[in-house]
């Protein structure tokens, strides 16, 4: 599988972001957002589906998270988009249950060239730490549109406003993983009947 690396940056005139991913690290990571909430989630993508992740964002706080988070979760999308390349030889779905005490999320993920969103999380709190909890759909929606994949997330129980979102980021890294990971079986082989995502 050839180098999975992306450098990708987008310039408005309401965010400025970079971000740099390796598909085949170590999980290694390192933010500078302004936003740190989101920060704690996105450590949760790189630990659990071995990503390394670099970003830095500016944007226009002042006024509210919206978004910084929303351009970071489209960014964050394209790099992925760039990194996978032509997916021949991936596992291309993925999927993960992961809990947290009371709390217990399930992602499922395709590679599918299809941008698709079904986010169902009943959260117990619009807050946590001052962070407005409604944007965790604005980046996986910006996630979708621009990685072009198909993805479902499903809190299927929780009490506590963070375990619930901590569970969805923890399965959403670990579904990324498996998705991503080299068929064996597949040699190098496209994963669709299509011949093409």
């Amino acid at each position: 599988m050839a180098d999975r690396k992306a450098f990708i940056e987008r310039d408005t005139l309401e965010t400025q972001i970079k971000v740099e991913i390796n598909l085949d690290g170590s999980g290694s990571a390192a933010f500078d957002t302004g936003v740190p909430f989101l920060e704690h989630m996105m450590d949760q993508i790189a630990r659990h589906g071995l990503i390394d992740l670099n970003i830095k964002a500016v944007g226009d706080r002042h006024i509210d998270d919206h978004h910084t988070v929303e351009d970071i979760g489209i960014t964050l999308g394209q790099a992925f988009d760039k990194a996978v390349g032509d997916k021949k030889g991936i596992h291309r779905y993925g999927h993960a249950y992961v809990p947290l005490d009371e709390a217990l999320s399930r992602v499922v993920i395709d590679f599918s060239g299809r941008p698709g969103l079904e986010f169902n999380v009943d959260y117990t709190r619009a807050a946590v730490g001052g962070f407005d909890v409604d944007l965790f759909r604005e980046f996986f929606q910006g996630f979708v549109n621009h990685a072009r994949v198909t993805l479902h997330i499903d809190n299927l129980r929780g009490q506590n406003t963070h375990h619930q979102i901590e569970t969805v980021f923890k399965a959403f890294g670990r579904a990324l993983r498996m998705a991503l990971e080299a068929d064996e079986r597949m040699s190098g082989q496209m994963p669709s009947t299509k011949g093409t995502l």
